[in-house]
């Protein structure tokens, strides 16, 4: 087994190991991204991703680490871990830690502050991963969100919006 950074090769099975763990947690429909979106996305002229992968001999992903760079305004720089997902059939064997690990060591190379992600509260398996390693998972926080239809349906106040857009331009 070899951790190594992501390719724009690597995608395809990256994308794949997302619908794995999209029908993990029941929600197989929630998957809109696309192979062209992450190309763009993580490849791109501003990619605002980056991600580790664990493959097998064959050369095959097995494992994944997303994760991007946020801000907090406490704290300065940090990362993300957006997901951290290896095939069901790999599990238990240590290559989730290894894949953390890497995640845990780019926060250092980057200097970041902070290394944050969500999990599920039913997600028993993987909330003692994390007390494994030493997490704080932290009760007082809720996670907030607009779904797409929402960001769309929002109703900005017109002149915040058209400054925003003119901005965008400069």
């Amino acid at each position: 087994m070899t951790i190594r950074r992501g390719r724009e090769a690597d995608l395809p099975q990256v994308l794949a190991l997302i619908q794995e763990l999209a029908e993990y947690e029941k929600a197989p429909h929630e998957v809109t991204n696309t192979l062209a979106d992450m190309q763009r996305d993580g490849f791109g002229p501003e990619p605002i991703f980056s991600f580790f992968v664990a493959e097998d001999a064959a050369c095959v992903i097995i494992g994944i680490a997303l994760y991007y760079t946020a801000y907090s305004t406490w704290k300065g720089r940090m990362l993300f871990l957006e997901d951290l997902v290896v095939t069901e059939a790999q599990r238990g064997t240590g290559l989730g830690r290894k894949l953390f690990d890497a995640v845990v060591a780019e926060a250092r190379r980057t200097g970041a502050h902070r290394l944050k992600w969500q999990v599920l509260e039913w997600n028993e398996p993987a909330i003692g991963f994390y007390r494994k390693l030493g997490a704080n998972l932290d009760p007082e926080w809720h996670n907030g969100n607009l779904s797409s239809e929402q960001l769309q349906a929002y109703p900005c106040d017109p002149v915040v919006e058209a400054v925003v857009k003119a901005d965008s331009h400069s």
